[in-house]
């Protein structure tokens, strides 16, 4: 079974596409039975016109050749747009869900088994096969038998002729598929290791220039690339063989049916008007069966989507509608919160953060300090609702997460991972959280919080200057990048802000910005949380947590735990001397 019992938003769209679909088969029916007329055209000229000689007659059937062909135009091009029409609607009421969870599962052990199914390529598939060719030529495939009807109803042999080359085109499709189905995948395999190579050597392009990488990391990736070339030639091989034969074939079979329609109309068993008609009743016939079977690989991989995305729709959970709680107002509470490796299992698995307990008041700040892989990030990806803990409990305002609309709460929270991207689009936009009704007013203060202000006046274009990579973006430096994501996570001055490694590529005045900031941050009632390494990152944090392999050492107000922290240790005395035998 693809779906579950339950209703999802995948099963209802294509429910809601029904009736196109119906309108599709209906129009598929006059315009197979329109494709008739050359063929019943062709039989009346040469039977009737030819013999008879009568101008009139082939005017007024010429004329209604007109017509008809007109009428099959316009019946072809509705069902295409039906088709065309159908996949945007498809596309229109899943995207958005598709493409949260695409965004989701760029967070590690967040997207758990939804990463895998890879939705907005499924969607993409999908939506590219409705309203292309290869769908109209599915709505032709019943009516085949209607041609090979009136080809056994000229005469069988021609009916089965035409029956036995089908088989033949099938089976060599079916074989060819067979052949490069298993290389096939490979290749995508090779492909994918020889991009994610070059697009990482990008990314580190600076560290390869500079430590003169570049040869040994141009020969690594052509041998990954010649790897894919290789498999991918072994997989056209077969294909290239099985194509030309094929076509070579279809070919062959036309001229087989003109060679047994002659032959008929020599026993006198046909007329000569039925041997043009014959071959066009066979073309028709074969066409559908032709054009599926060659974008049969197209077929099986949107057959592949359609499955992942049934299961993908079918495993959300049921929508529910949260309660409107009232705005948080930075009050923190975590009971024993404890959250394991991702993907981890079993009685061993790897705790990041274990057994966490603090409460933090509304304007209080946090430093949360310790060795590297002592869970400081993990517990910031946990304050934010980025991961959800495995165990104990984290609730903000009193409510835990699920009680909370997300779209509601993700305004009143700021983040500033210590990987940090800004997206591709203005400063503005990147400040404003890409929100359409965000105020100019708003966003300068962000910025003038985060003293990041006047930098931006400085930049070409000022607040539009265009950043993220885009076309015509600014390169900024990784500060200037960190002050901007600062800015971004105080905007509209959120119940809480959790900044992770906020001072990592800050210079003397930038730590002098982010200082200010968190003053200002706190002054307003803001919950601030800093996970830091260097000691100027919580010069205005109240309060101190010290984590150590990922377990909760101490916590409590600052010159407290850092008393305890950095007590010097009392001088040992020496070792006595053992007596000398």
């Amino acid at each position: 079974m693809i779906f579950s019992s339950k209703s999802d938003p995948y099963r209802d769209s294509l429910a809601r596409l029904k009736p196109a679909f119906w309108g599709v088969a209906g129009f598929s029916a006059i315009v197979n039975v329109l494709m008739l007329t050359g063929s019943i055209y062709m039989m009346q000229v040469y039977d009737r016109v030819l013999s008879s000689g009568s101008v009139p007659t082939l005017v007024g059937l010429f004329t209604i050749v007109v017509v008809l062909y007109a009428f099959l135009g316009l019946y072809d091009f509705l069902r295409v747009r039906i088709l065309a029409r159908a996949s945007v609607h498809l596309d229109q009421a899943l995207a958005d869900q598709v493409y949260r969870s695409w965004l989701r599962s760029g967070v590690p052990g967040a997207a758990g088994k939804d990463a895998s199914a890879q939705p907005l390529r499924d969607l993409e598939a999908l939506r590219g096969f409705v309203g292309a060719s290869p769908m109209a030529g599915l709505f032709d495939l019943p009516f085949v038998p209607l041609f090979l009807a009136v080809l056994f109803i000229i005469h069988p042999w021609l009916g089965f002729l035409t029956i036995a080359g089908s088989a033949v085109v099938i089976a060599l499709t079916l074989l060819n598929q067979a052949m490069t189905q298993g290389l096939a995948q490979k290749a995508l395999q090779h492909d994918s290791a020889a991009q994610d190579f070059a697009e990482g050597g990008k990314r580190g392009a600076e560290a390869v220039v500079a430590m003169g990488m570049n040869s040994a990391i141009t020969t690594r990736w052509r041998g990954l690339h010649d790897d894919a070339l290789a498999v991918g030639q072994r997989t056209s091989d077969p294909n290239e063989a099985l194509t030309a034969f094929s076509k070579a074939f279809r070919m062959l079979l036309q001229s087989t049916i003109l060679t047994l329609g002659a032959f008929l109309v020599l026993r006198g068993e046909i007329t000569a008007g039925t041997i043009i008609a014959a071959s066009l009743l066979s073309g028709r016939a074969l066409a559908p069966v032709d054009q599926v079977v060659s974008q049969m690989r197209g077929v099986t991989k949107t057959w592949a989507a359609h499955k992942r995305l049934g299961v993908f729709f079918a495993a959300l959970p049921e929508p529910t509608t949260p309660i409107d709680l009232p705005a948080p107002t930075g009050q923190i509470t975590l009971s024993g919160v404890t959250k394991f490796a991702p993907g981890a299992s079993g009685p061993d698995q790897k705790k990041l953060v274990h057994q966490v307990t603090f409460a933090l008041e509304p304007g209080d700040g946090l430093g949360v300090i310790g060795n590297s892989a002592s869970g400081k990030s993990t517990l910031a990806k946990l304050l934010v609702g980025v991961w959800e803990p495995d165990m104990g409990e984290l609730r903000m305002g009193g409510a835990t997460r699920d009680q909370w609309d997300p779209a509601k709460l993700g305004p009143h929270i700021g983040y500033m991972p210590q990987s940090l991207f800004l997206l591709p689009g203005t400063i503005r936009d990147n400040i404003a959280r890409f929100q359409e009704d965000a105020s100019d007013a708003d966003v300068m203060a962000a910025a003038q919080m985060a003293g990041v202000h006047d930098m931006i006046l400085a930049l070409p274009e000022g607040y539009k200057t265009r950043v993220g990579g885009s076309a015509g973006s600014v390169q900024l430096s990784g500060g200037q990048v960190q002050r901007v994501g600062l800015a971004r996570a105080v905007f509209s001055k959120p119940a809480l802000v959790v900044l992770d490694e906020p001072n990592a590529n800050l210079d003397t005045a930038g730590d002098e910005a982010l200082t200010q900031a968190i003053v200002s941050l706190r002054e307003a009632g803001t919950t601030v949380v800093v996970m830091a390494h260097r000691p100027s990152a919580i010069a205005a944090v109240n309060k101190v947590l010290v984590l150590k392999d990922g377990q909760q050492v101490q916590c409590g107000p600052k010159e407290e735990v850092l008393g305890k922290v950095l007590a010097p240790v009392p001088p040992q005395p020496p070792p006595r001397q053992a007596a000398s035998a």
